[in-house]
């Protein structure tokens, strides 16, 4: 438990900054969005490629990751959308609660898989990444297209987006790097592992910079439901396919991270564009990415 909890501590330590410097607004209203910006297209980007394009790939279980992870996505967000008329939500709260229960903070996971496993540990995030962020996010813009939030318009806008997504073309151009045995030749190499290590911190702080604390006072039956799928359920299925299909220790504790971990700060902005219930939106980012820090090490100290 000490290894574990000293490896995210200090993430979680860097979370909670950001939350002080976001309270306090330092050093203006409209400094964070533009680094957000900043991490988000020019700094995660070339993190990732530099992990993909120099990593030996060939050691992570690929296949197996993908059916664990993928598997338990897809599952859960058929099973939420059948029980839509439980939850008795309207259209734009059911989007909120959905993407709550199936987005992930990708800076925590990244940062938290290198904490506890080193390189190889980024590298599995890396191939993780590359393979959940183009299928959450059509996942996402599915539900808003399901629910009828958003007009033809909008869905145009959603599928150019998604395509210029930098995420989704990073971790392309890493994997097409790395097939092609080109790599990163020269100083781009170096270059690149400059900006990659800039991107935990800063994305880190980003993250308690987004959290909205007024809005843990909203509590109903849909936070709670995408909070219990989200930090209780899904890390138990991860974890049981994760047995059943024989996953290495590594690769098994990533998958695990990752389907543990709170929802990702972007998932506000696109409920604003899309049509989705900002407000509880940010409540369910705050609570879960509060609550984390209790669940995450009791997952990963349960397989430890």
């Amino acid at each position: 438990m000490e290894s574990i909890t000293g490896a995210l501590g200090p993430l979680f330590l860097l979370i909670l900054l950001g939350a002080a410097i976001g309270y306090g607004r330092w050093p203006s209203a409209t400094f964070w969005p533009q680094m957000e910006r900043l991490i988000y297209f020019v700094l995660f980007p070339a993190m990732l490629i530099g992990t993909l394009a120099t990593a030996d790939v060939s050691q992570v279980p690929v296949g197996r990751i993908a059916l664990v992870l993928l598997g338990t996505m897809g599952v859960f967000g058929l099973l939420l959308w059948r029980c839509r008329g439980y939850l008795g939500l309207t259209p734009a709260a059911f989007t909120s609660v959905f993407q709550g229960a199936v987005r992930f903070n990708t800076y925590v996971g990244v940062a938290g898989a290198a904490a506890l496993h080193g390189s190889m540990g980024a590298t599995t995030a890396a191939v993780a990444v590359a393979l959940m962020v183009p299928v959450v996010n059509v996942m996402c813009v599915a539900s808003f297209v399901a629910a009828g939030t958003l007009g033809s318009g909008s869905l145009g806008q959603s599928a150019l987006a998604l395509a210029k997504n930098p995420l989704i073309l990073s971790c392309l151009a890493g994997i097409g790097l790395n097939l092609s045995g080109v790599g990163l030749p020269g100083w781009s190499q170096d270059t690149v592992g400059l900006l990659g290590g800039a991107a935990l911190p800063l994305g880190l702080i980003a993250v308690g910079v987004a959290l909205r604390p007024a809005a843990l006072l909203r509590l109903d039956r849909g936070v709670i439901a995408t909070n219990s799928i989200k930090l209780m359920l899904m890390p138990a299925v991860v974890l049981l396919l994760a047995w059943l299909v024989g996953l290495d220790p590594i690769s098994r504790d990533v998958a695990l991270l990752f389907a543990a971990l709170p929802t990702a700060t972007s998932a506000y902005i696109l409920a604003r564009q899309l049509g989705g219930d900002a407000e509880l939106m940010a409540a369910i980012i705050t609570g879960q990415t509060l609550l984390a820090m209790l669940t995450l090490p009791f997952w990963l100290q349960l397989v430890g």
